[in-house]
């Protein structure tokens, strides 16, 4: 008897159908403006419209597209208000996290975020901006981790992809690489108040840092 073929279950196909147009909108292959039309995605991604209908439900939910009409679904065009909101929200919580970290990082934490560092060197270094992406984001979702707050971590799960959408507009890679390893030695060196200080320079400078490539210099405080 041959093999049957595998089924995909349906919750399954809308997790990875989403998963895969997040990270197009992340990356900037889906720009903001870029309509999203059900049969065309289902086609080019190889699934019937129902996974990509509630794929795109998920997408307005995270903040990420909006309905221009109710039969036009757009990828979200960010505002200088978007940003400053978020920023604000980094502030409030990562500072806090970077705080709780020095506290209660164990040595085995602190190797993962060296070995972290190590990696987003070696993106940095290769001006790979999607393994940029995606070791930095990993890095801050570490020392979040490192809270030991379970309550911190489900607040920032929520935005989480609205912030590495908008942190992937930062280009200046080699500044982001140098406050990352400021912040860690923080954070190493066991003293809340030095990291918290480190954390909320980092965000500050990374707000601005993000308007000013998606804005320009006008925007800024």
């Amino acid at each position: 008897m041959g093999s049957m073929t595998k089924i995909e279950p349906l919750g399954a196909v809308r997790e990875r159908v989403t998963a895969e147009l997040r990270q197009e909108i992340i990356a900037g292959s889906l720009r903001p403006g870029d309509r999203l039309v059900e049969r065309e995605l289902a086609e080019r991604l190889g699934v019937s419209r129902v996974p990509v209908r509630e794929a795109i439900r998920a997408l307005v939910a995270e903040g990420f597209v909006h309905f221009e009409t109710p039969r036009r679904t757009v990828v979200r065009r960010l505002t200088p208000t978007d940003v400053k909101e978020l920023f604000e929200l980094r502030e409030a919580l990562e500072v806090y996290a970077a705080g709780l970290a020095a506290s209660r990082a164990t040595p085995e934490d602190l190797a993962e975020v060296q070995e972290l560092l190590d990696r987003a060197a070696a993106a940095t270094e290769a001006e790979d901006a999607e393994a940029i992406t995606d070791v930095n984001s990993r890095l801050h979702d570490r020392i979040v981790a490192m809270a030991g707050n379970s309550l911190l971590t489900e607040a920032l799960e929520p935005v989480a992809g609205r912030l590495r959408w908008m942190t992937r507009r930062n280009e200046e890679w080699p500044q982001l690489l140098v406050e990352h390893r400021e912040l860690y030695e923080a954070i190493a060196s066991g003293d809340p108040d030095r990291a918290r200080a480190h954390a909320l320079t980092h965000v500050r400078t990374n707000y601005r840092s993000t308007v000013r490539q998606l804005f320009g210099d006008e925007e800024l405080p």
